[in-house]
């Protein structure tokens, strides 16, 4: 087989699950047997990869299954620890002192405080922790979730103490011969590159990324504005540029100077001292005559709305009232509580230790290994913050224990699509193309996987307008392998090659790597598992197919933005011709979201109502 048919298979198991999942907008439970099950054939009845790999690989997905759900369950356990302690009141009113208009909460919680906990915890956690939190202070479940997920953009390349550079792209590059060759022709180590590499992922973020809290409004008033327009969300247009670069300024001085490690951590944190204040002093905030706010809860669609949604809130006891501090008090911890884990070495290795780590060498003798630490996964410090909470909040067992049993329901609800799910990617992942499955033409791609081979397709197709492309194929790395960190594992040493094979010098090549990088974060977006995870924090179950379609316009600003402004810091200049029909491209996609001309299935049919 030639690269040509061999792409195409490759593409299957993608294109089965936005069939199911996007188009016929299947609820994942229903959508990801049917992907795990063409993947697994086509791994082994087409792709030549041995039996025993693809047991391997489903049991390693199995088990980051388990490690998702263990998430989900943490993160909703604290939700209804506070909600049961009647803290959630507490912090309702604090943000309806701050300001009542749902756009500023989104924008605090979900780019601020959700960036915060991105740049201490990682792996989808932000959604995990923001999307219950605005579903508690009064947002509908899906409204809630998609602008959770709209976030999962510009923090996530600096997630977890910056994991997906210091982990990720240094694992592609580290050790091999072109990177190392490459660098000694023009006299540059290996640490000042991986510096170049971050200094060139702030910059495109940031200049990217300074407008997502606007994008993210418009997205809110327009799907669930009592008007459904995108201007309700543009009125706020100072504030959320105020909001946007008060993180990315921060953000771009900490990774030029500092590195990887801090940009998104203390970037946010140095926001949020920003912001707040400002709020607080009405600094470029909306008039009260443009206050935003949901329709009436009578008036809401029904697939807003999520399990938490039903829940009544838990009002503070007469005989003693939850203060600001003490309310805020649970998350606080749990910031801390992540970031220690993450910065303090004796911590992490106690965490870590051999005697509470389970590891799984050579599974099915296929040389895949799986290994997981349960105390050093997030859902162990929600957990943690939820039981020092009972004691600070002075709660009643019979609460405690009702938040317990409602916790653990909800994140059952996830674990079905979750476990077909991630088997799925791993299996995807680990496919190893046969020799004697690869025409002589190929013989190159003989043991590559399928994400490789589509990337090795797209390259061919793309030639020298690949620039452009890097950052949808980091973007493709991450919905498939619902990671950062692994996408730009799988991907940073093919765009290397790839722009060495376009002619670009070392230089320009650190900065496709860095798209490959800004890509991958933005995927995070529509990375499936982070989707069925966070849906399922505010028992939002089913409709992940209409989140997916939803933040595909977000996503499609940021990669076509990234690919673009890349292309022109490379060559010093900018095709008109092409940013013309980028231009045209967006402003179908826009129309595509405003009007009802390309209704897709489970999409209203009103002439008075256009829904994704």
């Amino acid at each position: 087989m030639n690269l040509l048919i061999l792409s195409l298979i490759a593409i299957v198991p993608i294109l089965t699950i936005l069939i199911f999942l996007v188009l016929l907008n299947w609820p994942a439970s229903r959508a990801m047997p049917i992907a795990l099950i063409v993947t697994s054939l086509i791994a082994i009845f087409i792709w030549g990869t041995d039996t025993q790999v693809v047991a391997s690989a489903a049991f390693n997905g199995l088990v980051t299954a388990l490690e998702v759900i263990f998430i989900v369950f943490g993160a909703v356990l604290l939700l209804n620890t506070v909600k049961e302690s009647g803290a959630i009141h507490t912090i309702r009113t604090g943000f309806t002192l701050i300001s009542p208009d749902r756009r500023i909460q989104a924008i605090i919680i979900a780019w601020l405080f959700g960036a915060f906990i991105e740049g201490a915890s990682g792996f989808g956690t932000p959604a995990a922790v923001a999307a219950p939190l605005l579903v508690a202070i009064g947002f509908p479940a899906m409204a809630a979730v998609m602008v959770a997920l709209i976030i999962q953009s510009t923090p996530v390349s600096f997630g977890a103490i910056g994991t997906p550079i210091q982990i990720g792209v240094n694992t592609g590059l580290i050790g091999q011969p072109a990177v190392l060759s490459s660098l000694k022709e023009t006299g540059m180590n290996y640490a000042d590159y991986m510096l170049y590499v971050t200094s060139n992922v702030v910059f495109i973020h940031g200049i990217v990324g300074s407008l997502i809290p606007l994008f993210m409004v418009a997205m809110l008033t327009r799907f669930f504005g009592p008007s459904k327009s995108f201007r309700e969300g543009f009125k706020v247009w100072k504030f959320a540029l105020f909001a946007g670069v008060s993180f990315t300024i921060p953000y771009y001085l900490i990774g030029t100077i500092l590195g990887p490690e801090f940009p998104s951590l203390l970037g946010a944190l140095a926001a949020l001292i920003i912001v707040i204040p400002a709020a607080r002093a009405g600094l470029f905030m909306p008039k009260k005559e443009d206050l935003f706010d949901f329709p009436p809860r009578s008036r809401w669609e029904e697939e807003w709305f999520g399990k938490l949604n039903h829940e009544p809130e838990k009002p503070v006891g007469s005989e003693r009232s939850i203060s600001m501090g003490l309310a805020w008090l649970p998350y606080i911890l749990l910031a801390v509580l992540l970031v220690l884990s993450r910065t303090m070495d004796a911590l992490t290795n106690l965490l870590k230790a051999p005697a509470v780590t389970l590891t799984f060498e050579n599974m099915f003798g296929s040389g895949i290994t799986t290994t997981t630490a349960p105390l050093f996964l997030p859902g162990f410090f929600f957990i943690v913050a939820s039981i020092l909470t009972f004691f600070l909040h002075r709660m009643k067992p019979s609460d405690y224990t009702r938040a317990w049993k409602n916790s653990f329901i909800t994140a059952a609800s996830a674990g079905i699509a979750l476990v077909f799910a991630v088997p799925m990617i791993k299996i995807f992942l680990h496919t190893s193309l046969a020799a004697d499955k690869v025409a002589a033409e190929a013989a190159s791609l003989a043991g590559q996987n399928m994400p490789l081979v589509l990337a090795e397709s797209v390259s061919v197709i793309a030639g020298d307008l690949w620039p452009i492309v890097a950052p949808s194929v980091g973007a493709l790395g991450a919905f498939i392998a619902g990671s950062n960190t692994f996408s730009n594992m799988m991907f940073s040493l093919f765009q290397f090659g790839a722009a060495g094979n376009i002619g670009l010098d070392t230089a320009q090549s650190g900065i496709v790597v860095a798209m490959q990088a800004v890509g991958g974060a933005a995927g995070n977006m529509i990375c499936v598992h982070n989707v069925v995870a966070a849906s399922a924090t505010v028992g939002l179950i089913g409709k992940e197919g209409v989140l997916i379609r939803r933040v595909l316009l977000p996503l499609s600003y940021y990669l076509l933005t990234a690919g673009f402004f890349g292309m022109a810091v490379i060559h010093g200049y900018l095709n008109i011709w092409l940013l013309i029909a980028t231009i045209i491209v967006a402003a179908y996609l826009l129309r595509f979201y405003t009007y009802q001309g390309a209704l897709l299935p489970g999409a209203a049919s009103n002439k008075n109502t256009f829904r994704l």
